[in-house]
């Protein structure tokens, strides 16, 4: 059974936001914009939110501008609707629950040739509706049934659509790398935007370049809070650390993550990419020698990489080797290259729903439940226009 590490145990932090944890005389810092709060109803911290890039670990927040769920209104609050697909309902209820809100009533089935029907169970008319669907494995019926629940309520007269994408599908198709191929990220965008929703929430996009395909706004929303506090709250000499990014294209999430832990040495796997899902790791840029090596990607496919990636490192002297993701794909055969022995954990969010079967001893589970929650009520109430905008993390 992996160990599941739901985000109850989050640091506390002083008010100058800095989260200390000390072997001998060296610590790992991790700065955030204010000190995390729990709620007296639930215990659930009170995560800091980033948006479309925004950087969470500033101080720059007054305290008194941040709403923090659960909200007191939200029960009575009948202009906001969440609706659950069927690709992770986990994450809805908990999303949910978080908000203090109930799930809509909402009926999806399948006919026998395998169409999908979608029936809303209750009136949304002038509703600020918010339908959470990943794109998940099986991509094409995930995203099929979002459409179709897109559709049905924009036929019932709902007032705002947003389709809330813990994680969008075909992101990695974003741009030709060669002729005569398709750039299907743009085509779903274009369907998605075609069926009827007037937003889009999605968390860790493959690219930033993304948000651009569509002709709706887009909230982004990145699942760092939630690995970094994890991080600061193990007992990991700062000294000892270094984030490496699996491939060159991913430098600057893995800078922007490795500033944030008292500002690690960073190191960059060079790759070649000889086809679809198959990857040769050629070099690496730096020096993990005795070092806790952490690596830093948005997904974890079928493992490909970032096994082979990790195999360098421990080549390279590297000590330990944890990896840390936000979406967690697996397709065959990721688990048996991620248990194998390679990794001292590997760290990973709710975005996608990980069956039982797949779990293994060296996994981590982190929810983002209340990074979407509270995006939702920032949304629906308007509020995100009210605070400075600031942008140190340069992913996007």
């Amino acid at each position: 059974m992996a160990s599941l590490a739901i985000p109850g145990s989050f640091l506390d932090v002083s008010k100058t936001c800095r989260g200390r944890y000390a072997t001998g005389n060296s610590i790992i810092r991790c700065n955030v914009a204010e000190p995390l709060k729990f709620s007296k109803e639930n215990g659930r911290p009170c995560i800091p939110l980033q948006v479309n890039g925004d950087n969470p670990f500033t101080n720059i927040l007054n305290a008194n501008q941040l709403r923090r769920f659960p909200v007191t209104h939200g029960q009575n609050d009948t202009r906001l609707r969440i609706f659950s697909g069927t690709a992770n309902p986990a994450l809805s209820q908990e999303i949910a629950s978080n908000m203090g809100l109930e799930l809509g009533k909402i009926m999806i089935k399948r006919f026998a040739d395998g169409e999908i029907y979608v029936q809303l169970q209750e009136s949304v008319r002038g509703c600020d509706v918010y339908l959470v669907q990943p794109t998940c494995p099986p991509a094409n019926e995930n995203l099929m049934e979002l459409l179709i629940m897109i559709d049905a309520c924009r036929r019932a007269s709902a007032k705002n659509i947003t389709a809330v994408i813990p994680y969008f599908g075909y992101a990695r198709a974003d741009r030709k790398t060669q002729g005569r191929e398709s750039i299907a990220a743009k085509l779903v965008a274009n369907l998605i935007t075609e069926a009827g929703a007037d937003r889009v929430l999605a968390c860790d996009l493959h690219s930033g370049q993304s948000m651009g395909y569509f002709d709706i706004p887009v909230d982004h929303v990145h699942g760092q809070p939630v690995i970094l506090d994890y991080l600061a709250s193990k007992t990991i000499c700062s000294d000892d650390l270094v984030v490496v990014s699996p491939d060159v294209g991913g430098v600057a999430r893995a800078r922007a993550f490795a500033k944030k832990l008292s500002d690690a040495p960073l190191a960059i796997v060079d790759k070649r990419r000889h086809g679809h899902n198959v990857a040769e790791v050629m070099n690496l840029i730096g020096d993990v020698r005795g070092k806790v090596a952490v690596v830093v990607d948005d997904m974890i496919d079928t493992a490909g990489t970032i096994a082979k990636g990790a195999a360098l490192l421990h080549q390279e002297g590297a000590r330990e080797v944890y990896a840390c993701t936000t979406h967690a794909v697996f397709s065959p055969p990721a688990i048996e290259r991620l248990s194998s022995g390679l990794f001292q954990e590997v760290i990973i969010t709710n975005t996608i729903p990980v069956a039982e079967q797949n779990y293994f001893p060296q996994l981590t589970i982190l929810s983002v439940a209340n990074l979407l929650g509270e995006t939702i009520w920032r949304v629906h109430d308007d509020c995100a226009g009210g605070f400075e905008p600031y942008s140190s993390l340069g992913i996007d």
